[in-house]
């Protein structure tokens, strides 16, 4: 078995990127306090083809070097807009027909591999601060939640696993 060398991978350039298809899925960022972990999931969000980020409330965003230094240019392929306030971010997606999906431990939450996917429908995925979640407000907004099944003693992710996890299941649902 032989690593395939960066140029035998075929990736699309930001222009074919921009131009490509996306998928039906578009990332809310409630509050998110680390820039690394903002990079990371442009990052994600490239390799998934997804829509768009919104960097709502005290998330970073671009440019930035902690930003800039996990995203490795995806900051440049991912469309994202700013909201000071998640609401209003959450309030434009449902205006523009997004169902709204929190990723959350609640009470009736989905999980994960039991969410059904409609084809044609767009979702907008929305994940919250590293330690208090997604803001109850922004909970109140949402029309489902779902949840990451867990087995340990810890009862949380890293949020930028938690986007690759949700983007990944989700995807193949498409």
């Amino acid at each position: 078995m032989r690593k395939l060398l960066n140029r035998e991978l075929e990736r699309k350039t930001v222009a074919q990127f921009r131009k490509s298809e996306k998928s039906l899925f578009a990332i809310v960022l409630d509050n998110v306090r680390s820039q690394s972990n903002v990079g990371s999931i442009f990052r994600t969000a490239d390799a998934f083809l997804t829509k768009a980020i919104y960097l709502c409330g005290i998330t970073a965003k671009p440019p930035h070097r902690e930003i800039q230094k996990t995203a490795l240019g995806a900051t440049e392929s991912v469309t994202w807009k700013y909201f000071p306030k998640t609401t209003d971010a959450i309030l434009d997606l449902k205006e523009e027909g997004y169902k709204i999906i929190g990723i959350e431990q609640t009470e009736g939450s989905v999980e994960l591999q039991d969410m059904h996917v409609e084809k044609g429908e767009k979702y907008a995925l929305v994940f919250g601060h590293e330690v208090d979640g997604v803001d109850q407000n922004v909970l109140n907004l949402c029309d489902i939640c779902v949840e990451i099944p867990q087995f340990g003693t810890k009862h949380s992710f890293n949020i930028a696993v938690s986007v690759g996890i949700v983007l990944w299941e989700l995807n193949k649902k498409t």
